[in-house]
C-alpha cells in the first residue's frame, strides 16, 4: 500500500526509540538500586568469614569429579585495607599486594585514565573505593600439610617494586610461614609493555611425607554495576568462561546466585574472566593443563575462578603451580594472541560476525589516519559507497512517491470515505506510474544489521574511550559537552524530513516531523563517536537524497509530465 515504506520506517525508529529508552531506563535503575542478590542476606550455606574447609574429597586432580572449589569468604574489607602492601608499578600499570594473602588488591592502568578524572590511572582492582575487586590464591587445605591460603600472612623480602630502564620485567617473592616442613613462596611476575600477570607458588616438601596439593586462582567481586561513562549505556557486567568445546559463554551475577550458570566445570583448555565494559581480568591456565572452572555467590560477593592439581611431589622435593592473569583493557588486537578465544570478551552479541570485521577496517583507517575520529568519518563514507546502489534503489522510491503525492492526496479527498475503492485506486496509480511502494523497504532493512553492528563497535571498543577527535571533542565515548554534534545531527534529520514526501495521514506527518526533536533529545548524552558516525551518515544520505530527487524530477518536467 502506498504508506507500507513509511510505516515500516517509522516502525524502525520507535523501535529503536524503545531501545534506546529502555538502555536509559535500565542504566539508572541498575545504579540507584542493587541487585536483589547483593541485598539479599548471606546465604545460608555460605561459610562463615573465618572459615576454611578442611580438606577436598580428593585432592589429586580437579578432573577426577570429586573436588570441590575452596568454599572461604574474603576477609573483612577492613582487614584488607590495614594490611601491609608491597606496590609495583611499570611502565603501564601499578599494583598493591597485600600481605594478608598475598591478594593482588589493587591494580591502576596507567596508560588508561579514571572514568571521572583523567589525571588519575583507571583502577581494575580495588578494595578502597567503590568496589570490592581483588584477585586471591592458595591451596585447598589437605591433611597432609598446612598449605597457605588466602588469608596467610606472607613477608616480602622488599615493599617496593619497580621496573628499571633496560628491564624486561619484574618480579616480586613472598614467602610463606614454613608449616610442617613444607616451605611455600608465592611469585608475581610483571613484563614491560604488558597486562599478562605471572603468578604462581614455588613448594619445597621438607615434610615426612609426599604432598599432592590443589591450588586456586580466583577473582572475587561483588555485584555491583560498572560506572558507565554514558548514561545512555547499559553493559553486561559478570564473569565469562571459554572452553572449546563450549566456545565463549557470558554468565550474570543472578544466574550464579541462582545456581544457573550452566559453564563447563572440567576441561582441559580454555579461561575464566570477569568481563566489565572496556576491561576484563581472565585466569588462563597453561595449555593442555588439567584444570576445573569454579563460580559461586558467597555472602554478598562472587568468586570465579581455576583449581589446578600440582602433582606429587616427593618427600625432599619441589614442586611449583601457575597461572596467568590477563588484567587489562580489552584491546582487541592484543587479546587473541593472550589466549585464544579471550577476543570474544569484546562482546558484540549476536551481530559478532559483522562487527568484527567492521573494527578491523576501523582500525586499520586509524593506523594510517592516527585518530579515531577521522576513522569513523571515513568508515562512514566507505559504507555509504558500499551499499550506494541499495540506498539509490530507495530515495528513488521516495522521490517518486514525492511526485505522486499530490495525486495521492486527491484519491483520499474523493474515496476517503470508501477504504477498498482508495486502495484499489492508489495500486492503479502505481501501476501506471511505475512505482514499486515497497521498493524502498528491502535496501533498508538490509542495512540497519550494519549500521546496529557498528553501533556496538562503536560503544564497546576500549580503544574509542577518551580518544580526542578535533576541537572540543576530547573523548569520543563520551557525550559532547556542548552539545553541537548532537544538535547538527537533528538539524540533519530534519532536512531528510523534508526531502522525503510528506503522508498523507496528517499524524503521520506530524509523527514524522517530531522524530528529529525526539532523537537529538535522546543523543544529547550519547557517545559523541556514535553522534559523528550518524551526523556524517545523514549528511552524506541528503545530498545523495538531494541528487536522486533533483533528478528524478528534472526528467519529469523534461517529459512534459
Amino acid at each position: 500500500m502506498m504508506d507500507t515504506q513509511r510505516t515500516i520506517l517509522l516502525v524502525v525508529f520507535m523501535m529503536s526509540l524503545f531501545m534506546l529508552w529502555d538502555a536509559w531506563q535500565k542504566q539508572h535503575v541498575v545504579q540507584n538500586t542493587l541487585p536483589n542478590a547483593q541485598n539479599a542476606a548471606p546465604s545460608a550455606t555460605a561459610n562463615p568469614a573465618d572459615t576454611i574447609p578442611k580438606s577436598l574429597s580428593s585432592p589429586v586432580s580437579p578432573s577426577s569429579g570429586t573436588t570441590q572449589a575452596p568454599a572461604t569468604r574474603l576477609p573483612e574489607s577492613e582487614a584488607l585495607k590495614s594490611s601491609a602492601r608491597v606496590h609495583v608499578r611499570t611502565d603501564v600499570l601499578e599494583a598493591d599486594i597485600s600481605m594478608q594473602g598475598g591478594d593482588l588488591v589493587g591494580l591502576a592502568l596507567l596508560r588508561h585514565g579514571s572514568t571521572h578524572d583523567r589525571q588519575h590511572p583507571f583502577r581494575l582492582f580495588e578494595v578502597d573505593g567503590a568496589h570490592t575487586y581483588v584477585a586471591q590464591a592458595g591451596f585447598a587445605l589437605s591433611p597432609e600439610a598446612a598449605l597457605p591460603t588466602h588469608k596467610t600472612a606472607y613477608r616480602p623480602d622488599k615493599e617496593r617494586y619497580e621496573l628499571q630502564a633496560g628491564q624486561d620485567s619484574v618480579t616480586v617473592r613472598l614467602e610463606a610461614p614454613t608449616a610442617d616442613g613444607v616451605a611455600v613462596t608465592r611469585t608475581y611476575t610483571f613484563r614491560r609493555g604488558s597486562y599478562l600477570i605471572e603468578t604462581g607458588f614455588e613448594i619445597r616438601n621438607g615434610s615426612a611425607r609426599p604432598l599432592a596439593p590443589v591450588a586456586y586462582f580466583h577473582v572475587l567481586r561483588d555485584g555491583k554495576p560498572v560506572a558507565e561513562e554514558t548514561s545512555m549505556l547499559s553493559t553486561f557486567t559478570g564473569f565469562a568462561a571459554y572452553t572449546e568445546a563450549q566456545k565463549y559463554k557470558k554468565i550474570s551475577f543472578d544466574d550464579i546466585a541462582a545456581g544457573k550458570a550452566g559453564y563447563v566445570k572440567e576441561a582441559k583448555d580454555g579461561w575464566l574472566a570477569l568481563v566489565q565494559h572496556y576491561f576484563v581480568s581472565a585466569w588462563i591456565p597453561p595449555a593442555g593443563a588439567d584444570r576445573e572452572y569454579y563460580l559461586e555467590k558467597v555472602g554478598e560477593l562472587y568468586r570465579g575462578g581455576v583449581k589446578r592439581p600440582v602433582g606429587t611431589i616427593a618427600q625432599g622435593a619441589s614442586g611449583t603451580v601457575s597461572m596467568s592473569l590477563y588484567a587489562g583493557p580489552l584491546e582487541q588486537e592484543k587479546l587473541e594472541s593472550v589466549a585464544p578465544g579471550l577476543n570474544l570478551a569484546v562482546d558484540y552479541g549476536w551481530l559478532t560476525i559483522i562487527a568484527s570485521p567492521l573494527f578491523w577496517v576501523l582500525s586499520w583507517f586509524h593506523k594510517l589516519l592516527g585518530n579515531w575520529g577521522w576513522s569513523i568519518v571515513v568508515l562512514t563514507v566507505m559504507l555509504k559507497l558500499l551499499f550506494f546502489p541499495l540506498s539509490a534503489a530507495s530515495y528513488k522510491s521516495m522521490a517518486k512517491m514525492r511526485l505522486v503525492t499530490p495525486k495521492l492526496m486527491k484519491l483520499k479527498e474523493q474515496y476517503g470515505d470508501d477504504r477498498v475503492r482508495m486502495n484499489q485506486e492508489m495500486m492503479e496509480l502505481y501501476k501506471k506510474e511505475k512505482i514499486n511502494p515497497l521498493g524502498g523497504c528491502l535496501p533498508i532493512l538490509v542495512q540497519i544489521p550494519v549500521f546496529i553492528a557498528l553501533y556496538w563497535v562503536l560503544l564497546g571498543s576500549v580503544e574509542m574511550r577518551q580518544a580526542p577527535w578535533a576541537l572540543w571533542i576530547d573523548d569520543l565515548s563520551t557525550k559532547d559537552p556542548y552539545f553541537v554534534l548532537p544538535l547538527l545531527m537533528g538539524a540533519t534529520m530534519f532536512i531528510q524530513t523534508k526531502l522525503n514526501p510528506t503522508p498523507p495521514d496528517p499524524i503521520q506527518a506530524k509523527v514524522m516531523l517530531l522524530m528529529p526533536v525526539v532523537f537529538t533529545a535522546m543523543f544529547l548524552f550519547f557517545p559523541s563517536g556514535l553522534v559523528l558516525y550518524w551526523t556524517v551518515n545523514n549528511l552524506l544520505s541528503i545530498a545523495q537524497q538531494w541528487q536522486i530527487t533533483r533528478m528524478i524530477e528534472g526528467g519529469k518536467q523534461k517529459s512534459g509530465q
